[in-house]
């Protein structure tokens, strides 16, 4: 019985053809490399019925994912988490069909999770002994967990101004941890530097290996058959790495060539923070891929990117959805966050508030009409970020 119809790996500038069944990093013109299925043979042999009664975790979607047999899959029952009608959030903000998909829920509170687990699984079963990344806090914390369940090491560095709780995660986890003064792109040289003199290590950094953005895609999967084999006509994602909206538009485009949703695709939303909006500008000037963006910084740690290895497949998911770029300013993303728990009572992490921003926004522009069912993702629990809330209590 097939677990994975995982065929090849493919270089995402240039089509060129890679091994699977080889640890591999990116392409050889230093492009991502994105995992490729025999989705004929897919279709022939499972129904979206079947796949609707299984276990509810990302690995329902098995044989759209790498992992070739079921024992080497490390799971700590990530998936299928809620999506969430905001009835009164939504008439606030003029779109009254607004959903939310909370990855809060996730192990280790965020929607990293998912990557973790699946470019774990496959690391592992490929036969590597340790992972090693730069993170802007929830990746560390979420691949560090992963490898201690699966049994390999971790090599994890991450900025000085990561949430103090990631540290504890990693610490707990048994990574080796380095704190750098700097940002994530600082941290990537010292794990550059780090895993050339480790054997056994594959340096895993955000779209530097295949198999996290197969995990992420699962959230695209999930609010298809949530919504009863269908999409929504707009999703709106917090964008730093890119790499979860890279795999929502990748996991669309699959089911629509196995035949199991038809029609436009969702028009995609990156959602970016004004003191970090390299996606953005890029998509204004009608660029390919963006620049670095300078003197980067946000309350939003997890999406100051300030250039995205992926950025161009973003750009691409953009522009083949009629989808939009908007950045929030840090006020704007904050005061989202503290309307949204008022309203609905969920307590949602500063990316994911900095949706509800942008669908302001874009509604009072006009390219949010207010009939549209939207779907926004909250990448990550808001209790990782009480520095977002400032305590002025009275003491009785």
């Amino acid at each position: 019985m097939m677990f994975s119809a995982l065929t090849h790996l493919e270089c995402s500038r240039t089509g060129a053809r890679y091994d699977a069944e080889q640890v591999q990093g990116t392409s050889e013109v230093g492009a991502p490399l994105l995992a490729r299925y025999d989705l004929e043979r897919v279709a022939a042999s499972v129904t979206r019925e079947e796949i609707a009664c299984r276990a509810p975790t990302l690995w329902r979607y098995h044989e759209l994912l790498p992992v070739r047999s079921a024992d080497r899959v490390v799971s700590l029952g990530e998936g299928m988490t809620p999506l969430l009608k905001l009835p009164r959030m939504g008439r606030q903000l003029g779109v009254p069909g607004l959903c939310m998909k909370d990855e809060g829920l996730l192990p280790t509170g965020t929607f990293k999770a998912r990557g973790a687990a699946v470019g774990v699984s496959r690391a592992a079963e490929l036969g590597v002994a340790g992972v090693a990344l730069p993170t802007n806090g929830n990746a560390g914390a979420a691949w560090a967990v992963y490898a201690a369940r699966a049994g390999i090491r971790s090599l994890i560095a991450m900025p000085l101004g990561a949430p103090s709780i990631t540290r504890a995660e990693c610490q707990i986890s048994g990574a080796e941890l380095y704190l750098v003064d700097g940002l994530i792109g600082d941290a990537g040289k010292l794990i550059t530097a780090s895993v050339h003199e480790r054997e056994g290590y594959q340096n895993v950094s955000t779209l530097m290996e295949p198999y996290r953005v197969e995990g992420k895609k699962t959230m695209g999967y999930e609010i298809v058959e949530q919504l009863g084999w269908r999409t929504p006509d707009v999703i709106v994602y917090p964008t730093g790495g890119g790499v979860g909206i890279i795999g929502i538009y990748k996991a669309l485009s699959e089911l629509r060539q196995l035949g199991w949703i038809c029609g436009e695709l969702p028009r995609l939303v990156a959602v970016q923070a004004a003191g970090c909006a390299p996606i953005v500008r890029a998509f204004e000037q009608g660029a390919a891929e963006s620049e670095p963006f300078a003197d980067a910084g946000s309350v939003a740690f997890g999406i100051t990117v300030p250039k995205a290895l992926g950025d161009f497949l973003v750009l691409q998911a953009l522009e083949h959805t009629q989808g939009t770029a908007v950045a929030v300013t840090d006020e704007e993303l904050l005061a989202a966050q503290s309307a949204l728990a008022r309203a609905e009572g969920t307590f949602v992490c500063p990316e994911g508030a900095g949706c509800f921003a942008a669908v302001h926004q874009l509604h009072n522009k006009g390219w949010l009409t207010g009939d549209e069912e939207v779907v926004v993702l909250n990448t990550g629990t808001g209790i990782k970020y009480p520095h977002t809330v400032p305590l002025n209590l009275p003491t009785l």
